[in-house]
């Protein structure tokens, strides 16, 4: 009998963790390392990425670790980065599309947002996302297996309150960045079904609001109380759970899922 233990391990396997050096990204990336996946983080800057691997891989000695720069939004970044990888361990199990930003300085208000970054933001979290799924579906059609998570947002699911910004004096969450991660979730469920023949899951994750320490009291007071938990998520801890079940064989029969980590934030009124 296999033990339930033993689905959630990645031993021997590798994984892709784009935009990996901090936050979220970094939750994943230790938690799929501690779990014993040989991990790349990629950043757009080479060396934040190259010490973000040496970090991981002095955390867990046991797997090795690669840091790789890369633009997603740029379709030749994501192919040299994948070749560098295939030359690395000669395949990819598991992408993690994390990823993204690009909000830009304008405000979030679309009646006052800068076309640039909203066109910028859109090609970061959604035209990049597919660059990488597009780019790493060819590696693994040919191995016959492998497993996407594709890092979407609540965002991409409810209308949100823009008086909760409004009342902290911030620019607020911009209309585009919704379109994007909605994109996400709809790119997650159709290449889910693309995928499946060749024997490769496709999943996502929306994330709600986690706690970085940056906000405005009030505001960090007003979302927490518009969640059913009554908390933000925990850096370090709550996400780390959702990625480790969909990247390994404990979620075996499951694609085309969008989980989502908020709280109860996206149903709770």
């Amino acid at each position: 009998m296999i033990s339930v233990f033993d689905l959630f391990r990645l031993d021997g396997s590798v994984c892709v963790v784009t935009g990996a050096h901090a936050w979220l990204g970094w939750d994943m990336a230790c938690a799929l390392a501690e779990a014993g996946c040989h991990t790349v983080v990629t950043s757009r800057n080479l060396e934040r990425a190259e010490k973000t691997a040496t970090k991981l891989h002095n955390m867990f000695p046991l797997i090795d670790t690669l840091g790789v720069n890369m633009d997603q939004r740029f379709y030749k970044e994501v192919t040299e980065m994948i070749e560098r990888v295939i030359q690395w361990k000669g395949k990819i199990d598991i992408l993690v599309n994390n990823a993204g930003g690009g909000v830009g300085d304008s405000e979030g208000d679309i009646l006052k947002r800068s076309p640039e970054d909203a066109e910028n933001l859109i090609q970061t979290n959604l035209i990049g996302v597919l660059h990488c799924c597009q780019q790493v579906a060819k590696v693994m059609i040919k191995q016959k297996k492998g497993n996407i998570v594709n890092i979407a947002s609540m965002a991409g699911l409810i209308g949100r309150d823009r008086r909760m910004y409004q009342r902290s004096h911030m620019k607020g969450q911009p209309i585009d960045y919704a379109a994007a991660k909605a994109g996400v979730i709809g790119l997650t469920r159709d290449l889910a079904g693309f995928l499946g023949p060749y024997g490769i899951r496709v999943n996502a994750i929306s994330p709600g609001g986690f706690d970085k320490g940056v906000l405005p009291q009030r505001f960090v007071n007003d979302f927490a109380d518009a969640t059913i938990l009554g908390r933000w998520g925990r850096m370090g801890i709550d996400l780390k759970g959702a990625i480790l079940y969909l990247a390994t064989e404990a979620s075996a029969y499951v694609t085309g899922h969008n989980l989502v980590v908020d709280g109860g934030f996206s149903i709770f009124k």
